[in-house]
């Protein structure tokens, strides 16, 4: 049986390691990047150095400096991490054109024929590593395993500059034991359902009865029975678009007044609008993401049979997903608008609006 050698690389703390990288005088020292934390921004890459004291994306700017008051906080330079992540790729097209992008920093390859010709997967992801590192002096994590999903979990077991290899007769040693969170979508909600099921690690959800895990959880029992099982048939997909295209701001002071959160949300339903007719999208599904100011985040959608791209059908929508939220009683720090189920759905990897109430990610 020929099986597939997928390699799942993540770069190690990306935009922080530029920074560290291009400025000798970060090297070493707890380095954020982020916003100011006087307008409520979060730490979007945080430096190992600055991990050690409990530091992580999507922290408040304030917790993180409250944690580590030694950090050095650098203002994000996004151009020139998609210039960085440009130089990364473009190692990755040296061994194989099969790349899927997941983010800046993170990307599957089908190295399964590769264009150098290297017979074994974790041969490959070491020179990609090496490479990696002599021209662009940073370093990179990554999973080698026979589909996306083993992969994925490979590439973040021994961070940073990490290589962990699963071997197609050495699945279920590797997955196994495994804490169940460590499958991706497994939340907080997810979790404390399966705990309840006597379920703490992979092999206990891979023994369950499959008709359980469906009485329960649906057709999302069915496929995390199969994740732990090992099995993942998605191929790698060059041609990726996300799910879906998402507007989202910050705001400096708590907002309680309807008339301020529907003047933020026309203005970011009608920047959506641009961005989708310009990738000629229209989608029936319209999300709204309300952040409240205990960070507490909810989503709410509406799906219906006609498709929108329109700025104020858009708007519309979003304003009646409003009123299902307690945003006037409480407040909000943030709000988002997404639109999502395309009339041509493309391969799903990145959702934007992971955040969702019921379930966030682990």
């Amino acid at each position: 049986m020929n099986h597939r050698k997928i390699i799942h690389v993540d770069m190690d703390a990306f935009y922080a390691a530029v920074e560290q990288r291009d400025n000798p005088a970060l090297q070493g020292r707890p380095v954020v990047v982020g916003g100011d934390p006087r307008e409520r921004s979060v730490v979007a890459a945080a430096s190992y150095e600055a991990r050690r004291f409990g530091v992580h994306s999507a922290m408040p700017m304030k917790t993180a400096l409250r944690l580590c008051p030694q950090a050095l906080r650098v203002a994000p330079d996004f151009e020139k991490y998609r210039r960085v992540s440009g130089e990364i790729h473009a190692i990755f097209h040296e061994y194989t054109d099969l790349v899927e992008p997941v983010a800046f920093d993170e990307a599957y390859l089908d190295v399964t024929y590769n264009k150098q010709g290297i017979p074994f997967g974790h041969r490959t992801a070491r020179m990609l590593k090496a490479e990696i590192r002599r021209q662009l002096h940073l370093t990179a994590s990554a999973g080698v395993a026979p589909n996306k999903f083993l992969a994925k979990i490979a590439s973040d077991l021994k961070k940073p500059d990490g290589l962990v290899v699963v071997m197609p007769d050495q699945v279920q040693e590797f997955l196994r034991p495994l804490p169940v969170e460590k499958i991706p979508g497994v939340g907080q909600v997810t979790r404390q359902h399966l705990l309840e099921l006597g379920v703490n690690t992979v092999g206990e959800l891979a023994d369950l009865p499959l008709l359980d895990l469906v009485r329960r959880f649906g057709k999302r029992g069915a496929y995390l029975w199969e994740l732990a099982q090992g099995r993942d048939d998605s191929p790698v997909n060059p041609s990726w678009e996300p799910q879906q295209l998402s507007q989202e701001t910050t705001f400096s002071l708590d907002v309680y007044n309807r008339e301020e959160m529907r003047a933020a949300l026309r203005e970011m339903a009608e920047e959506l609008s641009g961005r989708l007719r310009r990738r000629q999208l229209r989608g029936r599904s319209v999300t709204l993401k309300v952040r409240y100011p205990d960070f507490h985040t909810i989503t709410r959608s509406q799906t219906q049979h006609g498709y929108v791209d329109q700025g104020e059908a858009i708007l519309e929508r979003a304003l009646e997903l409003l009123e299902r939220t307690e945003a006037e009683e409480r407040g909000v720090r943030l709000l988002g608008v997404g639109v999502s189920g395309f009339e041509e759905e493309k391969m799903v990897q990145l959702d934007l609006f992971a955040e969702a109430e019921a379930d966030p990610p682990a």
